[in-house]
């Protein structure tokens, strides 16, 4: 397991977490939100639909790292 894996773990990350896809290095932004997948802004990665992938490289959520600024 890499140090800022997600694995699944929402009670862990706040509302604002950046995580990024450990595949395609793809960064969700609950800013941003994600387009393609018709996620609007402001939606945190913990409430991303369970069948939600990667929008870049369809990767499953438990393969993304939380991103440390």
């Amino acid at each position: 397991m890499f140090e800022g894996s997600y694995l699944g773990r929402d009670d862990a990350l706040t509302d604002d977490a950046r995580l990024e896809c450990g595949i395609c290095w793809w960064v969700y932004d609950p800013a941003e939100g994600d387009e393609l997948g018709q996620v609007p802004p402001g939606t945190p990665f913990s409430r991303l639909p369970a069948d939600w992938t990667c929008p870049n490289c369809d990767a499953p959520k438990h393969k993304f790292l939380v991103v440390n600024d």
